[in-house]
């Protein structure tokens, strides 16, 4: 070991790439603690080190000074008889200066050394020619926080009644950089989601107060606390943080070096040089873009969607892994293939794709980090955008713009630069086997039918013996891969501008907020599903003159007839809205309702995933067609199906005159309906409230 007596270390200029060289520092120091240390750094890297009894002398190296006081500078230090110059700044002082060791601007770093408090130290043992000892390395931290900024945190928290006993996240909503920012909006959402179970404090600068008094809003566990502490007082308030949450700014290389638990928000940067690497726990979101990592400070894309594709409920399942101790089983998701851009693939109907959704939250559960997107078709893509666990809808029109082969394969190839590694097939077309090839991904899961052979792993397909239900189908891809699912609820996004049409419509047709409002749908994509007009117009009618609701018939543009016939046997009248509304309308235009009644049909997946009451007409006792595969999944929900004793079913091919759905009769539909209705009323009257945030019924029996 060489004999240190005199070093002069150079920080560079912004705090975290200062804080960065502090484990090189605190190693200089364990390593020759009779060394005296002069330190050289820039003005915003200054209050780091005022008053640090660890350092001989204080210089700060003003970058914009006069050439003269350069000069100066170096004839002044030139003549301190420097054993070591350890210069992270690159500068002419550390090329220069005479000294018996020093680092060197041209140093070749090693490949497998990616972080930079790492490549700091390597930089470190390079000038020294040897490997210095790591003892003592932690005991004498380089970043002194004096025994007055600890009590003024210890005041700063007992002033906002926080106590050693509550459980404190801290979050840093403010970054320079654009490619670093993550939306205030989010932080604001996030914020409040967590203020629920733990004190929340915002930190930064004072010029920070318009972001962290958005974010802080009204809530009475949010505290904001930017511009109320220095750097060393920021450090020494991290050390109580059960977990900090901040983007790639100098909060987070501060958190790790005070060793605290640390989420980092990471957008265009690059997580292996610069993320957190604290001994604590860690995690980091990010998005698995194409173009990242990247160093340039403007997008050469001329957008930055780095952290735009971050969603609140990534950063939520994380930290809540972490502020759990759930580390073993993401300890465990490590293991599996480390997939990091997936594409789900479901081009067929609405209710299939909603039956889709609880594969993209399970994938978001075990991928946080992943780049998520789905391939529908045009008339399902309300369904998946807006899904927060879901990065981008992609589009693939088979029966229009890509109808034909050169469009589709010109679709593909389109695809294939977006560099998907896992395809995940969850219905078997010949069309999307064709398209995931084309598009070189990897890996490709699905079933084993319908050029099937295309798929680099296949699962048999025996969805036709109706076993289960087509969700856990789904699921059964998610099984193969090793992939944990906790939650099978359905989701449907609800939109605002759709809240909005909504509540216009209804004011328009003289509907109050306080009416009981009854859906049916007397349409369905085959005959085979198509329960007889006249028995929809009878429900309905007996179900104004029972329960008072007014009713709404809902459909597509191919229902319109058949609605346009029930509304006029009613006795009663209807608003008819087939073929008026989207997708996403029709969803919150069923979140008003309290019962629908429909033939199996994909608004009967839409109303199940919001929480309403429904009632679905089977008629086809086929085993892959029947209830047992596609009823409705929520627990408020019931089938009005009859078997007729067929020995085989020939669905739309029938000969008996779809007896079976003859056999459904008004009277058992009712029965049905007073039952839900029962139970309902009695649910709400003990105030338990429905799944999916929908309001609770007030029903008048009569």
């Amino acid at each position: 070991m060489p004999n240190i007596n005199k070093a002069l270390f150079i920080t560079p200029s912004n705090i975290g790439d200062v804080i960065l060289t502090l484990p090189a520092l605190d190693c200089l120091r364990a390593n020759f603690p009779q060394a005296k240390i002069t330190l050289m750094t820039s003005p915003q890297g200054k209050e780091l080190f005022v008053d640090n009894p660890y350092l001989d002398k204080l210089i700060i190296y003003d970058k914009y000074s006069p050439l003269r006081k350069k000069i100066a500078l170096f004839f002044m230090l030139s003549r301190e008889g420097l054993d070591l110059v350890l210069d992270f700044r690159n500068s002419l002082y550390g090329a220069l200066l005479p000294a018996k060791f020093r680092t060197s601007p041209f140093l070749r770093i090693p490949r497998n050394i990616r972080h930079m408090q790492e490549r700091n130290l390597y930089r470190l043992r390079q000038a020294l020619k040897v490997a210095p000892s790591g003892a003592g390395i932690a005991a004498n931290k380089s970043l002194f926080i004096s025994e007055t900024d600890k009590d003024y945190i210890r005041g700063l928290l007992e002033k906002n009644n926080i106590s050693s006993e509550d459980k404190i996240i801290v979050l840093a909503p403010v970054a320079r950089g654009a490619n670093r920012r993550w939306e205030k909006e989010k932080f604001a959402l996030l914020a409040q989601e967590l203020s629920k179970e733990y004190k929340v404090i915002l930190v930064g600068r004072d010029s920070d107060k318009s972001t962290t008094q958005y974010v802080r809003g009204e809530e009475k566990n949010i505290f904001d606390f930017s511009g109320l502490t220095n750097l060393k007082q920021l450090a020494s308030l991290l050390k109580y943080a059960a977990l900090v949450i901040c983007p790639d700014t100098g909060v987070l290389q501060i958190a790790s070096y005070m060793d605290a638990p640390v989420l980092a928000l990471v957008g265009a940067g690059d997580e292996l040089k610069y993320g957190p690497w604290t001994k604590n726990k860690k995690g980091i979101i990010s998005r698995e873009l194409f173009c990242r990592p990247c160093i340039e400070a403007q997008c050469r894309f001329g957008t930055v969607e780095c952290l735009r594709f971050i969603k609140v409920e990534d950063v939520l399942i994380r930290a809540r892994e972490i502020l759990e101790n759930r580390e073993e089983r993401r300890e465990k998701g490590e293991e599996r293939d480390n997939f990091k851009r997936i594409l789900i693939v479901r081009t067929d109907r609405i209710g299939d794709v909603l039956l889709s959704t609880p594969v993209i939250k399970a994938l978001r559960e075990n991928y946080p980090n992943s780049y998520i997107a789905m391939m529908v078709s045009p008339h399902t893509k309300d369904i998946v955008e807006g899904n927060p666990y879901l990065d981008e809808a992609i589009i693939y029109d088979k029966d229009a713009k890509h109808k034909k082969w050169y469009r589709a394969i010109k679709f593909a190839l389109n695809l294939k630069k977006k560099r998907f590694d896992l395809a995940l097939i969850l219905h078997p077309t010949n069309r999307v086997h064709l398209v995931t090839f084309l598009a070189g991904i990897p890996k490709r899961v699905g079933y084993d039918r319908k050029l099937g052979f295309l798929l680099t792993d296949r699962i048999k397909h025996t969805k036709e013996l109706g076993e289960k239900h087509e969700l856990e189908y789904n699921l059964d891809l998610l099984k193969y891969l090793n992939i944990e699912v906790k939650d099978k609820n359905l989701y449907m996004p609800i939109r605002q501008e759709s809240e909005k049409w909504v509540e216009e419509f209804l004011a328009q047709e003289g509907l109050e907020e306080t009416d009981k409002i009854l859906a049916i749908h007397p349409g369905a994509s085959c005959i085979s599903k198509v329960w007889p007009l006249e028995r929809f117009a009878t429900v309905a009618d007996k179900l104004i003159e029972g329960y008072g609701f007014k009713v709404l018939i809902i459909g597509g543009p191919k229902d319109m007839a058949k609605s346009e016939t029930v509304a006029k046997d009613m006795q009663h009248s209807a608003v008819n809205l087939a073929g008026k509304t989207s997708v996403s309308q029709l969803a919150s235009v069923l979140r008003r309702c309290q019962l629908f009644i429909s033939n199996d049909s994909g608004p009967v997946h839409i109303a199940s995933s919001l929480g309403i009451s429904v009632i679905s007409i089977f008629g086809r006792s086929q085993k892959g067609l029947s209830p047992a595969r596609w009823g409705p999944t929520s627990g408020n929900s019931r089938v009005a199906h009859k078997t007729v004793g067929c020995v085989e079913c020939l669905a739309h091919n029938c000969v008996k005159h779809f007896a079976c759905l003859e056999a459904v009769s008004v009277d058992y539909v009712l029965n049905i309906a007073d039952s839900l209705l029962r139970d309902t009323h009695e649910i709400n009257r003990k105030g338990v409230s429905n799944r999916g945030g929908v309001p609770k019924i007030d029903l008048i029996w009569r």
